[in-house]
């Protein structure tokens, strides 16, 4: 339910129909006016005729009508020779000119049997029709709205002498004059991605194609399909426009697409698998256009457009729809992605809406452009708010932007909230986590905290993604939309958007310190994140007491130095038992709250925190029966037993200065990252862990033995880098079979002179990194069988004194790095086999000649060198800077130059 505070509007310039058409019933109903109808609606024109509401005007109040006309983009105005007997018409047609005097309509009149002068001087049969209003008090109103409307533009049309084929063809011109109007007014900020599906429509090549366009709700999905059909339709024998596909009857909608596309009103459909066969038979026998617009199931789209066979070479369909699950890629030719407004679009949208043309009002422009940063390249949103504006004065513009930063257009919500009425009960639940939670995080982390939570996160996520309502970004970070997330958060605050406590989010830091202040919590909290608070530990824990239904809590209020807080000093300390997702940044407590029960703990993360042991001996509970991902980075912890943990899959103890001694199962089958990296760890029993994918030791200053079961693991990542595992090389060699589907290997150590043979067996390495290895002084010679190698680093290894002739067999090598490695002075002549080779970094090397055959190194980004490098031509490297310390070498594949 959406909060009742969101900005609402009565739209002046939203537009419900494309097309009202103003006359005479009696005069031109059947003849005329209802062919015309059938027309337009066929050609995906939505009509307003009003013939039951004129011809019964005292049941229909006046105001509806004028609104009906002021929702109309269009007025076609059918002047007869009995139109101005009627006063309810008059009264219309005053409207209609007043909308077209502002500028926010077009009219367009059609003389019916009638001459323009006749309408314009109200004479002739025309006029005495009128005459019987000479005395009325509207009178003068009236006569001056037929003068403006007879000046017009229009057509004429005498039926006297004219043949059902001339009318026919009158109709069909008008139609197309109107289509062309209304293409035009569809395209204001549209002309790129028309231009871009018309092209991809490719309507004179001889096939059937399919084409989707998907998007978010309100992003102008259906009206770049308008603006298409419009632009196209002429070409086809047949065409229908189906609205609304996700709200309507199937078996309808067939046969309305029936009728549409063959002029015949006579036919009908039984039920929906007789709309099918009938579809099947009868679409074969005229190129059609079909638009079936917001489909949301494949259901609709297969009764409606079925297979390619039913359609005649030639015909195009163009669906759109907020889930793309609903264009099957074997089935639709191209899918167009709807992308947002541009700042400058945006402006010209906006402007047509507010001002009635595509510049902003003269000392609006600044107005103007916080509406449309606000509205964040969301047509619908442009659309509302340039309607709500309109003939607004600037204060009454600077009033609306204010309310805006706490509350979206009605309209706005309305359209977005549909797609989430789509989703299922969990669907929901995840789309509300991320629009008030977790919007921005990595996709990585919100499964983590999703699937922690109990929910099939991997699934929900591809369902958010699929339905239009999240993106991931290029940073693998998940996104939505400012007014996706917007809607989400409303519908959190739901019927009390003023009682934060009665929410089952809170994310608003204020809100969150107000209730964990005064203690104000309830049981209907689920979720909390708080940042950048400077509430007290106490407090936030004190406040949490009647909040025992949260399952995710996190708390980032950044690093704060030490305050040596003891538990006596947190007397009301409380952590709730529900909790399945708890992040803690900094702290305080040396341990968990006594009171507190892990049994639901799925994470528990408290980087640079001061705990020093889970609980007090006296409190330890049994075990962690759920735990799976442990994070106590920087805290100072000095020994933990993870016997009681048997689910865990994580465990981060980075840079906990204090920690010496871990205790694994016997069996962790389940572990799969385990990061010891700076702690004072001197050995680790791995026993039995079959999927460890991690293992990080590095700058384990004090680390001098590992065991590690001798059958095959599935570790990818080795980090030893200043660890001091003595006997390194004898410890590698029995290890490396079991090793072999390791991706990444980095060392540093003194006491190594040379890595066996036996680690080019390790094929699937794409890094090797060896730093420090002040001893080591030769490296294999088939070092160049691991072909997969991406990265060789070797940073200060003093005593190597070449680089084998095999590392030019590395077919993905990209970075080769040397630097201090100072009795290395040449390089393999064939380098230039390397053809993926970026970076080469010869800085500090005795390196002072490079092979002839570097010129081949199309990919070359750069070379560093300290000292001199003797003259040398590069025909492929562009641009050479000479610095104290080193030259810079960036290949650009230019003109030959010299180097010394």
């Amino acid at each position: 339910m959406l909060a009742s505070t969101s900005v609402s509007s009565t739209p002046q310039k939203r537009f419900k129909y494309d097309v009202f058409v103003s006359y005479r019933g009696e005069d031109t109903h059947k003849p005329f006016v209802d062919h015309l109808y059938h027309a337009l609606h066929k050609n995906g024109i939505t009509t307003y005729t009003g013939y039951e509401t004129i011809e019964k005007r005292r049941k229909v109040s006046d105001d509806d009508l004028v609104t009906s006309i002021q929702d109309s983009k269009i007025h076609i105005i059918v002047f007869s020779n009995n139109y101005a007997s009627s006063s309810w018409c008059l009264d219309d047609l005053v409207k209609i000119m007043e909308c077209q005097n502002e500028n926010t309509t077009t009219a367009y009149p059609i003389f019916y049997d009638v001459e323009p002068t006749e309408v314009r001087n109200q004479c002739g049969a025309f006029g005495e029709a009128f005459a019987k209003h000479e005395n009325e008090e509207a009178a003068d109103r009236w006569r001056g709205a037929l003068r403006e409307a007879a000046g017009l533009a229009g057509r004429e049309l005498k039926t006297t002498f004219t043949l059902d084929w001339h009318k026919a063809e009158f109709i069909k011109n008008l139609v197309e004059d109107i289509s062309q109007k209304l293409f035009h007014e569809y395209l204001v900020g549209m002309e790129t991605r028309v231009s871009n599906v018309v092209s991809s429509l490719e309507t004179g090549v001889n096939d059937v194609r399919l084409i989707g366009i998907k998007g978010m709700g309100g992003g102008g999905k259906t009206t770049l399909a308008r603006a298409v059909f419009y632009h196209i339709s002429f070409l086809f024998e047949g065409k229908s426009f189906v609205e609304n596909v996700k709200g309507s009857s199937l078996k309808e909608l067939q046969k309305q697409v029936l009728q549409d596309v063959s002029s015949d009103r006579r036919i009908d459909v039984e039920s929906i698998n007789d709309g099918r066969n009938k579809m099947k038979r009868m679409m074969g026998s005229r190129k059609v256009l079909v638009v079936l617009d917001d489909v949301d199931n494949i259901g609709q789209f297969e009764a409606l457009a079925g297979e390619p066979t039913w359609f005649k070479p030639g015909s195009r369909i163009i669906i759109t729809t907020r889930d793309e699950q609903v264009l099957n890629p074997q089935r639709v030719s191209f899918t167009h992605d709807i992308s947002l407004l541009s700042d400058d679009e945006a402006i010209c949208l906006f402007s047509k809406y507010a001002f009635g043309r595509k510049v902003s009002g003269q000392g609006y422009e600044e107005l103007s452009r916080k509406v449309v940063h606000y509205a964040a390249g969301l047509p619908i949103t442009i659309k509302v708010l340039g309607s709500l504006l309109y003939a607004k004065s600037k204060d009454e513009w600077e009033e609306t932007i204010e309310r805006l930063k706490t509350n979206l257009p009605k309209e706005t919500l309305e359209i977005l909230e549909q797609s989430y009425n789509g989703l299922k009960d969990d669907q929901k639940e995840i789309f509300l986590d991320v629009a008030c939670i977790l919007n921005g995080e990595k996709e990585k982390k919100a499964i983590r905290v999703l699937e922690s939570c109990g929910f099939h996160a991997r699934v929900g996520l591809k369902v958010l993604k699929q339905k239009s309502l999240i993106t991931i970004s290029d940073t693998d970070c998940l996104r939505l939309h400012d007014h996706i997330a917007e809607m989400g958060r409303y519908i959190v605050r739901g019927f009390y958007p003023h009682e934060p406590n009665r929410h089952n989010r809170l994310w608003i830091k204020e809100e969150i310190e107000d209730i964990l202040i005064n203690d104000l919590g309830t049981n209907r909290t689920r979720c909390i994140k708080l940042e950048d608070s400077e509430l007290d530990s106490a407090i936030i824990m004190k406040g949490l007491r009647k909040m025992n239904e949260v399952r995710f809590l996190y708390v980032n209020n950044g690093y704060k130095p030490d305050v040596h807080a003891s538990p006596s000093s947190y007397n009301h300390a409380s952590l709730p038992n529900a909790l399945q997702y708890l992040y803690w940044h900094s702290y305080p407590l040396s341990c968990l709250p006594e009171t507190f029960r892990a049994n639901n703990l799925v994470n528990l993360e408290m980087p640079y925190s001061n705990i020093s042991q889970l609980w007090e001996e006296v409190h330890m509970p049994v075990q962690f029966p759920k735990l799976k991902h442990l994070n106590l980075n920087g805290s100072k912890l000095s020994n933990l037993d993870l016997r009681q943990a048997p689910c865990i899959e994580s465990l981060y103890l980075r840079d906990c200065n204090n920690f010496v001694e871990l205790h694994l199962p016997f069996e962790c089958p389940r572990l799969k990252y385990l990061c010891l990296s700076g702690s004072k760890l001197r050995k680790l029993n791995l026993g039995l862990t079959p999927n460890l994918m991690t293992l990080d030791l590095s700058r384990c200053n004090y680390f001098v033995e590992l065991l590690m079961p001798v059958q095959r693991l599935k570790l990818k990542y080795l980090h030893l880098s200043g660890s001091k595992l003595s006997k390194l090389n004898l410890w590698l060699t029995p290890h490396l079979k079991s090793l072999e589907g390791l991706q990444e290997l980095t060392l540093s150590t003194e006491d190594i002179k040379r890595l066996p043979d036996s680690i080019c067996m390790l094929e699937h390495l794409t890094l090797i990194e060896l730093k420090s290895c002040f001893h080591l002084e030769q490296l294999p010679k088939d070092l160049g069988r691991l072909e997969c190698l991406k990265k060789l680093h070797l940073s200060d290894c003093i005593s190597l004194q070449d680089i084998p002739n095999s590392i030019c067999n590395m077919k993905c090598l990209k970075y080769l790095h040397l630097p201090y490695c100072v009795l290395v002075e040449k390089l393999p002549d064939e380098l230039g086999r390397l053809k993926c080779l970026e970076e080469l970094n010869i800085e500090g090397t005795g390196i002072n000649q490079l092979p002839q055959s570097i010129f081949q190194l199309e990919d070359l980004c750069i070379i560093w060198s300290r000292g001199r490098l003797e003259s040398y031509g590069f025909s492929s490297l562009k641009e050479l800077s000479r610095y104290t310390a080193s030259c810079y070498i960036k290949n650009k594949k230019s003109t030959h130059r010299g180097v010394s």
